[in-house]
């Protein structure tokens, strides 16, 4: 269930792609005529500067429900049993209240897991900082989920705005936002990628040795 066996070309792309940052990955997408942006998303945990993560997708879905004793079997499974450097991807905007915090993000680092990206809010910042984990959402609050959500499904599809997240798709996230790249187009983003970056750092290269922004950019 949570094991994605990508091969060797694959592996090679995710680790290709930890060389950029997410706006190179978004227009090496576009350059493809793909669309990647989770609308919305932002860094509220912890990145070192300059950081990006980036891993497979294990998604969990919530829908509304009343039950009390924060009910979320669903998602723990997910976090427990999700592969080493995965991301889990949570769409949990279907009603108010924040389904990740500290002890959902301890969890998740535990396990393993790169970092947390959910469609919806986000709470307990400062110890989740302090651990030192991504964690990805729509807005800080302190609302809980108790009587209001519970997570339902995990490992199916999970959309966020205009981008569809599906298990086992890449997940590219830094400081900028985060950035879904389908599977099927792993493997050509990741060259668009590197030929977009060679072509970035050459034209930086230019500009700090004194040439014109304008005869340099863009190639």
């Amino acid at each position: 269930m949570f094991d994605y066996a990508y091969t060797a070309e694959e592996t090679s792309a995710i680790v290709r792609l930890k060389k950029w940052y997410s706006g190179d990955v978004h227009d090496s997408m576009e350059a493809l005529g793909l669309w990647g942006f989770l609308d919305g998303i932002s860094l509220y945990g912890s990145l070192e500067p300059g950081a990006v993560v980036v891993g497979p997708a294990v998604t969990v879905l919530f829908a509304p429900s009343e039950r009390k004793g924060e009910p979320q079997d669903v998602y723990h499974n997910a976090i427990d049993n999700a592969p080493a450097g995965a991301i889990m991807v949570v769409d949990a905007g279907c009603a108010e209240g924040s389904c990740s915090g500290e002890l959902m993000s301890t969890g998740a680092k535990t396990a393993g897991l790169a970092a947390t990206v959910v469609n919806s809010t986000v709470r307990d910042l400062a110890q989740v900082r302090s651990l030192g984990y991504p964690l990805f959402g729509i807005a800080p609050s302190p609302v809980g989920i108790t009587g209001k959500k519970e997570p339902k499904e995990s490992q199916i599809p999970v959309t966020f705005g205009r981008t569809t997240v599906q298990p086992g798709d890449v997940i590219f996230g830094d400081i900028d936002g985060v950035v879904c790249i389908p599977r099927a187009n792993l493997v050509a983003v990741a060259d668009q990628a590197d030929e977009l970056g060679a072509h970035e750092a050459a034209a930086r290269s230019r500009i700090l040795a004194g040439e014109k922004l304008q005869a340099i950019w863009p190639v």
